[in-house]
């Protein structure tokens, strides 16, 4: 079975100036799609960067869905034959959000918005995300769209994986503090649900932030596969068989030790979960 190259690009970004991290982005795809990547994925945020003291500072640099940045990016996967995944300010009518879009070869293919904002940068003023969640199915796999924080809450993994999805990309900007989510959730998000998950993290400072990098990519089994440094800007590649996501039945030991961790679960004890 082919396998899906999925490259991770830990970049750089510069607050405030999208025309700049666009052309970077530009840049980067195709330098990743000479490396024969499938399916492309930048950090949250990467066209405006994060850290931003307002949302009326904010505004100026968002963007609605099929805005000039989305416009220029399409372009470039047309012409390479790439899919990526950006993030961005959206701006919608009168409410912004933390998204990522998804891009390829024949144009926008879709946006997730972030569900769960903490208080941080630039999330402490967006609206939070409130459409279903959704999995894209590409040429080469389904793939589900989650963002930094989301990750901190099972249950956002959980729906994309029952949703059919075979691999999570996370676009994310892990501050300071945040050690642990590229330590210990990525893999465990990966692991309990069977299922390929790729973080894509920034590096740099930004107005006293200084961000962590430790990009990676986990398979379905929990375990990395490659992780960029902490420091530095830096691309990685992985080629994933995303058909093993579907292979949900784990067996261990034929007839002693079998596991299938959706045929396994009991949803009708865990209506406290959805509970307001």
């Amino acid at each position: 079975m082919a396998k899906t190259v999925v490259v991770c690009v830990q970049m750089d970004c510069t607050i405030g100036n999208p025309d700049l991290n666009r052309r970077r982005i530009i840049e980067r795809i195709r330098e990743a799609r000479e490396r024969g990547a499938h399916l492309i994925i930048f950090c949250e945020c990467a066209l405006t960067g994060y850290c931003f003291d307002s949302l009326e500072e904010a505004a100026q640099f968002a963007e609605a869905f099929d805005g000039p940045s989305a416009e220029a990016i399409a372009k470039v996967c047309e012409e390479t034959g790439a899919h990526a995944v950006v993030g961005f300010i959206e701006k919608d009518d009168s409410n912004y959000y933390n998204s990522a879009m998804l891009v390829g070869p024949k144009g926008l293919i879709g946006s997730y918005r972030k569900i769960h904002l903490p208080f941080l940068g630039v999330d402490r003023f967006l609206t939070p995300g409130n459409r279903p969640f959704n999995v894209f199915d590409l040429p080469f796999g389904k793939i589900g769209i989650n963002i930094c924080y989301d990750a901190s809450f099972p249950e956002a993994s959980r729906v994309l994986k029952l949703l059919g999805a075979e691999l999570i990309v996370l676009p994310t900007n892990w501050p300071p503090g945040a050690w642990r989510t590229p330590e210990f959730v990525v893999n465990t998000r990966a692991q309990e649900n069977h299922i390929y998950f790729v973080a894509a993290n920034r590096v740099g400072r930004e107005r006293g932030w200084q961000f962590i990098g430790r990009s990676k990519v986990v398979d379905c089994l929990g375990d990395t596969v490659v992780e960029a440094g902490s420091d530095g800007e830096e691309i990685i590649v992985a080629e994933l068989d995303l058909l093993e996501a579907n292979n949900n039945h784990i067996v261990n030991v034929a007839g002693a030790y079998e596991i299938d961790r959706l045929a396994d679960r009991r949803p009708e004890l865990y209506k406290p979960i959805s509970a307001s």
